[in-house]
């Protein structure tokens, strides 16, 4: 949405110029089944790094485990990347090849 206003000053005429704010873009952070991630180890990367408490991530582990993938929230592109990376990292770490990916949300 873009609002202009006119105002004559003199001999010119000045025009101001409003943007219109967008949101921007939601990702949703995703985690993804795999047969060797202990269901425990989900559990606790859902309480770590999403914040939620062991009754909720016991509920998204076992959609993952279910379903193939469950979503851990939805945040800004910044944000998500983040969550992603820290999220592979301490699997890796842990020497589990849990997956987690992010897409954009609709």
């Amino acid at each position: 949405m873009t609002t202009t206003t006119t105002h004559k000053q003199d001999e010119f005429v000045l025009e101001a110029t409003r943007a219109g704010i967008h949101r921007p873009p939601l990702y949703k952070v995703l985690l993804l089944n795999d047969d060797y991630t202990p269901m425990d180890f989900v559990v606790i990367v859902l309480q770590k790094y999403f914040g939620m408490n062991r009754e909720r991530a016991t509920q998204v582990m076992l959609q993952v485990h279910t379903e193939g993938m469950g979503m851990c929230g939805i945040f800004t592109k910044d944000v998500a990347s983040t969550k992603v990376e820290q999220v592979v990292s301490y699997a890796r770490k842990h020497q589990h090849p849990l997956a987690c990916v992010m897409e954009e949300s609709e």
